[in-house]
């Protein structure tokens, strides 16, 4: 079987004496859509950080294409192709839709460097920009202030950000967080449709998206990995219904 495209080995967090992780392990296989599912305190959101460089690993390694990267920062972890999404939205909110996304592809560029870039240079970032908002959705929006979206398509900007950095590896923290059931159906159907050819693992509450999404469940408890397997197999798992019925929450 080919190596993982992610992997994790006895990955420890510590927070003043406090294991947030202690001693994860596990593999993400390319191509799949990978959950992380446990109660409030599990950890989930720890290991989010730990992969993407936003806190750092006290032991253990994390690979990505076989590469370790524990102690990079995020924005070299972005460059080597995994990018994450947050649970609180960051966009810009004064920003155009559009110019959300550009600003996003620009950091990808020499334009960069510089702190201001007139319109006619980054001109060239505009078709892009527009393929990225057209898979998610938004291209009727792009000509408006960020701020006016409601809340389901703001989450659907901050997806069209992340694929716009074409990442093998996409992290969703809580893609479908604060929704109602129209944006939860809609953001399921996106990701349906943005899966092939991406590996995308994700930490989500809503069992039914994991149900509709995931190849592979990871239930992580008190800073460990609990159990793994397919949806199916998880759910019937005596330990797993103890976890979110009461039987030790974190």
């Amino acid at each position: 079987m080919a190596e993982p495209i992610l992997s994790t080995r006895d990955v420890v967090v510590d927070y003043a004496g406090f294991h947030a992780l202690d001693g994860v392990s596990l593999d993400v296989r390319e191509g799949t859509v990978h959950a992380i599912i446990g109660p409030n305190g599990a950890g989930k959101t720890t290991f989010f950080n730990a992969l993407s460089g936003f806190a750092r690993a006290t032991q253990g390694s994390i690979r990505f294409t076989g590469i370790e990267i524990g102690g990079l920062d995020p924005a070299a972890i972005a460059r080597m192709g995994m990018v994450r999404s947050f649970q609180i939205s960051s966009i810009f909110p004064h920003l155009t839709v559009l110019d959300n996304v550009k600003i996003a592809l620009q950091a990808r560029t020499s334009l960069s460097r510089r702190l201001v870039a007139s319109p006619k240079t980054t001109a060239v970032l505009d078709d892009p920009a527009r393929a990225a908002l057209a898979g998610v959705g938004l291209v009727d929006e792009l000509d408006g202030p960020a701020a006016n979206l409601p809340y389901g398509k703001k989450r659907s900007l901050e997806l069209a950000i992340a694929l716009s950095q074409d990442p093998r590896v996409l992290l969703l923290d809580e893609p479908t967080a604060g929704m109602g059931i129209e944006d939860i159906d809609r953001t399921v159907e996106l990701i349906k449709a943005i899966a092939p050819g991406r590996t995308i693992v994700l930490v989500e509450h809503n069992l039914r998206v994991v149900a509709d999404l995931c190849d592979r469940v990871t239930v992580m408890q008190r800073g460990k990995v609990l159990v793994e397997g397919s949806y199916d197999e998880v759910r019937s798992d005596e330990r797993v219904v103890n976890a979110y019925l009461g039987g030790g929450h974190a």
